[in-house]
């Protein structure tokens, strides 16, 4: 639940409308252009939290801005009265300066060729005074009001990859259960959705009644006073992300640094390709416990540049296909997935389709198949998906499939809370599923054994296992129908003649 008031909501609300009316009309810029500058008050805040903790302890500590940089500083930039001269020392000055920034966030990393694109100097006082108003230093409400930012995206990326949920992400989270010693990856991490989403499934998880705190909105503030053992691990070891768009890494990672991993692992890279176990050989091959992903479904690839180990499994340019084999490939033998693949997946008779969905029963346990609605993606996309539940290596025995109906919000572009929602149902199917209980395949969720799998051709749809439910409907004797035909007749005749006496 967010923890963000209606002011809040309606202070961003007015920042975005601030950049469109500005100029600035591409959602993946505007975010952009406020995350740069959420960094710039985020690296003030931090120095002069790193001031005050030298002052007590007489420790040095290693600057972000030294003496003669001190008109950088978010404090010092945001009082210029000028509004031409704030312009000039933010795009002159303060850019330059991230630029050359080395080390300390992987943030910092990825501002190595920030630009600013807000040329109008009312624009970036109205964006620098507004920004001041949010709660970034407030580690709860700081990750919900970008949460609240990246809800604003509402078209698909050139390559079929648009943001998932944040109601699905946690759904899959808790099919999957990650444990916080886990490594946790995304081969096409987009805005980091997947691995914010398991952060926020580990706090709630891992606080103690002790630990749950309140906001002023009365929202419970989970802060996994728990995880206190793990924390080494959470800041730097458990999350990974991959994806060969600049701007969405920028966002990933402030995404994931607003919700408490100060470092976390997040890499310009097209993980299909042959340089990525070139330059990641540890997680490009059995490096992750959990990996949590949704693809890129279609887009431009480069057949020559794909990695052979991939094609030797299934050999298409289908990315949808070549992500799976990816992700088996990545994970550690025992470690497992929630994927989301578009239902041609499950069906498709190609030889590639074939030998993927053979890869994954016969080589490795596939546990469950969960149909969504095809409106789960809207106003993106219309597209029918499902999710993959899955262990590398292993063996399939039975196959849990459930037919998702309703995920709670209507299936329209609108996408407004609805009371119908069959995923806290589905979740509890999954964690007690038993293969010895005989299943009714007439009802919303069943298991398959892998034998009636192996003599379909390894189709995956639910539809080629599911039983429809015929209701025995009682007909009248037609005697009967006959009789009632003739008194409807005759009444008919009557009022006829009734209605021609008053002509």
């Amino acid at each position: 639940m967010s923890t963000l008031s209606t002011q809040q909501k309606s202070a961003i609300d007015r920042l975005w409308t601030e950049f469109w009316t500005g100029g600035i009309t591409n959602p993946l810029t505007v975010i952009e252009q406020i995350s740069f500058l959420m960094f710039a008050r985020l690296l003030d805040i931090t120095e002069t939290r790193n001031e005050k903790k030298a002052e007590r302890t007489k420790q040095p500590f290693k600057r972000v801005f030294e003496p003669f940089q001190q008109r950088l500083r978010w404090h010092n930039f945001r009082h210029i009265e000028s509004a031409e001269d704030m312009l000039r020392v933010v795009r002159d000055d303060v850019f330059p300066h991230f630029r050359k920034l080395s080390g300390g966030t992987t943030f910092g990393e990825y501002m190595q060729d920030a630009q600013l694109m807000i040329q109008k100097p009312s624009l970036l006082v109205s964006a620098v005074n507004m920004i001041e108003a949010l709660p970034i230093s407030d580690g709860d409400a700081k990750g919900d009001l970008y949460e609240y930012l990246l809800s604003k995206l509402t078209t698909a990326g050139i390559n079929g990859q648009f943001r998932t949920p944040r109601h699905i992400i946690r759904f899959m989270a808790e099919l999957v259960d990650p444990k916080p010693s886990d490594v946790i990856g995304d081969p096409a991490c987009g805005t980091a959705g997947f691995l914010v989403g398991v952060m926020q499934y580990l706090l709630e998880k891992y606080t103690s009644p002790k630990g749950r705190l309140h906001s002023e909105t009365g929202e419970i503030i989970y802060s996994g006073d728990l995880l206190e053992k793990y924390r080494a691990h959470i800041q730097s070891g458990m999350f990974h992300g991959f994806d060969f768009d600049a701007t969405m890494l920028r966002i990933a990672a402030m995404n994931l640094m607003l919700h408490g991993v100060d470092n976390p692992d997040i890499h310009y890279q097209d993980t299909l390709s042959n340089s990525f176990p070139e330059h990641f050989p540890q997680q490009a091959e059995g490096g992750f416990d959990v990996i949590l992903a949704n693809p890129p479904f279609k887009g431009s690839l480069d057949a020559g540049d794909v990695h052979p180990s991939l094609t030797a499994k299934v050999k298409t340019k289908k990315t949808e296909l070549l992500f799976v084999a990816l992700i088996l490939r990545m994970l550690k033998k025992g470690g497992r997935s929630a994927t989301i693949v578009p239902d041609g997946v499950l069906f498709g008779s190609s030889n590639a389709h074939v030998a993927l969905r053979r890869h994954l029963v016969e080589e490795n346990q596939l546990e469950g198949i969960i149909s969504l609605p095809s409106g789960v993606f809207k106003p993106y996309a219309g597209v029918s998906t499902a999710i993959l539940l899955f262990t590398k290596g292993g063996k399939t025995d039975h196959v849990f499939f459930y037919d998702v109906a309703a995920d709670g919000f209507s299936l329209d572009d609108k996408r407004t809370p609805v009371p119908a929602n069959d995923l806290p149902d589905a979740l509890s199917r999954w964690r007690a599923r038993d293969p010895n209980r005989i299943s009714d395949r007439t009802a919303k969720h069943f298991l398959v054994p892998v034998k009636e799998l192996e003599e379909k051709n390894f189709d995956l749809s639910i539809n080629r296992y599911k039983e429809a439910s015929h209701e025995e409907i009682q007909h009248d004797p037609p005697k009967k129908i006959i009789a009632q035909l003739r008194r409807l007749e005759d009444e008919i005749t009557k009022e006829l003649s009734e209605l021609e006496g008053m002509l």
